[in-house]
C-alpha cells in the first residue's frame, strides 16, 4: 500500500493526513466566537433598592413602601437565580433597607397608637371624675 500517489495520479490533488509538509489553514472550519454580552441587571432588584431607600426617608408611608420593597426583593432573588442575571447585591440592599424602613415606621406607628390610646383614656377618666 502506497502512501503517496503514483505517476498516474500526480496531476490530482492528494491530501495525506500524515504528511507534515502539507500546509494547513488553521481555524478555517470553525465559526468565529460570538461577541461577549454581559449579563443584564435585574430590574426588580433596582426597584427594591430604590423603594427600600425611600421607605427609610419618607415618613409614615415608608411602612407600606418598605413592604413593597421586601416583595420586590424576594421576587428578584428568584428571577436572578433562574435567569442568571446580575443585581443580587442590589436586591440584598433593597431587602435590608425595606426591612429597616418597615420596622422603623412600624414601631413609630405603634408608639403613636399606644400614646393616643393612653392619653385618650386618661382624658375620658378625667371627665368622669370631674
Amino acid at each position: 500500500m502506497e502512501r503517496y500517489p503514483n505517476d498516474n495520479e500526480s496531476n490530482q490533488a492528494y491530501n495525506d493526513p500524515y504528511d507534515p509538509h502539507q500546509s494547513q489553514q488553521p481555524y478555517s472550519n470553525y465559526p468565529p466566537y460570538p461577541p461577549y454580552i454581559p449579563p443584564r441587571t435585574n430590574g426588580k432588584s433596582i426597584v427594591s433598592l430604590v423603594l427600600g431607600i425611600l421607605s427609610i426617608v419618607i415618613p409614615y408611608i415608608g411602612f407600606l413602601i418598605g413592604i413593597v420593597a421586601i416583595v420586590f426583593a424576594s421576587m428578584s432573588f428568584k428571577e436572578i437565580r433562574l435567569r442568571q442575571e446580575q443585581g443580587r447585591g442590589m436586591a440584598v440592599a433593597g431587602l435590608v433597607t425595606g426591612i429597616i424602613g418597615t420596622a422603623l415606621y412600624g414601631l413609630l406607628l405603634l408608639f403613636i397608637v399606644l400614646a393616643l390610646a393612653i392619653f385618650s383614656g386618661q382624658e375620658v377618666n378625667n371627665y368622669i371624675y370631674y
